[in-house]
């Protein structure tokens, strides 16, 4: 009778992780189909200018480069598959410049970009707002999450 119990004490708790994996799966879902997005697309996009002038804050870069080098540091968390809207958008207002061209061995033309110097100081800007709005989302879950933790106590 007790392994009997125990059986069904955890097809009980496994049937609870899995409704709670479903939740999880049918929230994306629900969300990409509300808005064609999920959160993490709405995340980058958000945040994808940024990204971008911080690399080439450091040096000038061809588009591939840029996007292989934010998926190495954010290890394949942050991809960006559409980074040439980004870098014309940054272009168009003024943060970043067609830097250099080369011409690859296999006759491709690679185009580097550079941020300028008001690209730095957007850049700086928004790396403050960024700061700003981690810390009161951050402020916000950890008050949350105490207060239904003194629930439970």
């Amino acid at each position: 009778m007790f392994l009997a119990e125990q059986i069904n004490f955890l097809q009980q708790k496994i049937n609870c992780i899995v409704v709670t994996l479903k939740g999880c799966e049918i929230m994306e879902k629900e969300n990409k189909r509300d808005s064609g997005h999920s959160f993490e697309d709405y995340f980058k996009r958000a945040t994808s200018p940024m990204m971008t002038l911080l690399l080439l804050n450091e040096k000038p870069m061809y588009v591939y480069n840029l996007s292989q080098e934010l998926e190495k540091r954010s290890n394949s968390t942050y991809k960006m598959n559409f980074l040439y809207p980004v870098l014309y958008k940054l272009q168009q207002q003024g943060y970043v410049e067609e830097y250099s061209q080369e011409i690859t061995e296999s006759h491709r033309t690679r185009n580097y970009y550079a941020i300028t110097e008001e690209g730095k100081l957007y850049l700086d800007y928004l790396l403050k707002k960024y700061r700003e709005l981690l810390e009161a989302i951050d402020t916000v879950i950890n008050e949350s999450i105490g207060s239904k933790q003194k629930e439970t106590e």
